[in-house]
């Protein structure tokens, strides 16, 4: 039978989206967390080369590292008709017939290979009789055998046209601007579909613990966009993850918003793609990241529980995740360019109280190194002031230093000012009419969930404002 195992932990964005979307489409799995077996880890080191890269998973021999939704309905057979699983040989022509029928129509599904797995040939037989026929197609679970390519058209829909529905807007981003968008857009009687690249929540959904949401003196990033997410759904929000849009088109006053597989239409459109965090650029980093150099304490710090660490910036960021990384590493080094810190000072007067934090200040990070089997061993600095250079040496990094827009989807759609981000006026427009802006794509924006709900708000009257012209 078929055998799933994802590799992954519980904090992982992806690990919960991959999760999330087999638990719909009724996919049986075993989730191994690598935070509990140590042997899980090594595994996921080894098929990865050395890096912890999660979610990882093993489908029947197949393994796939950080596979988007898209690319587990293709392994997995998922489709709007059910699964399709076609089980098969390779030196069969009509299994080669019918491979190339549902290629060719944009069909997803499974291959499983008689010759490969006994199971498989098992199935065969148990469906067919006792008789070994292939291929033996089976469509959410119902078995076909040998179906020629007119049975397949009609048993999966393919060639006949559906029509779209057309959404009041269609939300590019399921952060918390994205999602407080489409609550406010819900509450107007507006008919609004969250597009998501990975999983909802976004920066915040990363983020350990959140201090200045009001409401909350205290919850995590996750809680907090949960509830986001189900309140948005509660209003009748439709939400589609692992979706990554790649082109906007404008036509007769709808806009069509293009996927790899598939078209959505949006009388109006909300970019709230927000941001990913910028590089250093600096000789090691490329080669390194995910195996010794990190962007998220929540995401990746647990591989480091009783190891020394170097953390790389100097703003709110930088001292808020290496603080909670000293909750449970033996050692953070903080690593700034400058003489102070430009974070508030509510976190640097936390600074001095924590026992295993170490500042380096007035430095600049010259080179990321890893000894010889190609392991990180630290980050070579320079004094500014003396010029003199030294080793920091740690076990694993993490680098805080801004975020870059994620506008690219919108470079030729929409005006961006120099730096990539979106260019706004009154009620979150952009230069085309229908087209708004929220969050931390938006030129302006500060960087805060609190920030990110107000903007969603103002876009949400935007265009409540337009679509009621």
């Amino acid at each position: 039978m078929n055998t799933l195992k994802l590799y992954g932990a519980d904090w992982c964005s992806d690990c919960r989206r991959a999760k999330n979307y087999l638990k719909e489409h009724s996919i049986d799995f075993e989730f191994i967390d690598v935070d509990l077996d140590e042997e899980a880890t090594r595994l996921v080191e080894k098929i990865n080369n050395g890096k912890r890269i999660i979610p990882t998973i093993d489908f029947n021999g197949t393994v796939l590292t950080n596979p988007n939704n898209v690319t587990l309905a293709d392994v997995l057979g998922i489709n709007d008709a059910g699964i399709v699983q076609l089980f098969g040989a390779d030196w069969c022509p009509d299994c080669r017939r019918a491979k190339s029928y549902l290629s060719d129509n944009g069909v997803n599904f499974q291959f499983i290979d008689v010759d490969v797995h006994e199971w498989a040939t098992a199935e065969v037989e148990k469906i067919n009789n006792g008789k070994r026929i292939i291929p033996t197609i089976l469509i959410d679970g119902k078995p076909h055998t040998n179906p020629d390519n007119n049975t397949l058209k009609e048993l999966l829909d393919i060639d006949i046209k559906k029509e779209h529905k057309v959404y009041d807007t269609i939300i590019i981003g399921g952060g918390a601007a994205g999602l407080t968008t489409s609550i406010y857009a819900q509450r107007d009687r507006f008919d609004s579909l969250i597009l998501e690249k990975k999983s909802i929540g976004g920066n915040a959904f990363l983020t350990q613990k959140i201090e200045n949401y009001p409401g909350f003196t205290n919850i995590s990033g996750p809680d907090l966009m949960d509830k986001m997410e189900e309140q948005a759904l509660t209003y009748g929000a439709t939400i589609k993850t692992g979706v990554d849009v790649a082109s906007i088109e404008e036509k007769e006053g709808k806009f069509y918003v293009k996927s790899a597989h598939e078209t959505f239409i949006g009388r109006s459109v909300v970019a709230s793609t927000g941001s990913t965090y910028r590089q250093l650029g600096i000789p090691g980093e490329e080669e390194l990241i995910g195996s010794g150099v990190h962007f998220c304490a929540t995401c990746d710090g647990a591989f480091y529980r009783d190891r020394e660490v170097v953390v790389i910036g100097g703003g709110n960021s930088a001292l808020e995740e290496g603080i909670f990384l000293s909750g449970f590493v033996k050692k953070v080094k903080i690593v700034h360019r400058s003489e102070k810190f430009s974070a508030s000072s509510t976190y640097v007067e936390k600074l001095p109280s924590i026992e295993n934090i170490e500042t380096y200040m007035n430095k600049s990070s010259i080179e990321f190194l890893s000894d010889e089997n190609g392991n990180f061993k630290g980050l070579k600095v320079k004094d500014n002031q003396t010029e003199k250079e030294e080793i920091i040496t740690g076990d694993g990094s993490f680098i805080f230093i801004g975020l870059i827009p994620n506008t690219k989807l919108f470079q030729d759609v929409i005006d961006l000012n120099k730096s990539g981000f979106i260019t706004t006026e009154g009620l979150a427009e952009t230069s085309v009419q229908g087209i708004f802006a929220a969050g931390d794509c938006r030129e302006g924006a500060i960087a805060q969930v609190a920030a990110a709900t107000g903007e969603g708000v103002l876009a949400s009257y935007g265009l409540k404002k337009y679509l009621k012209q």
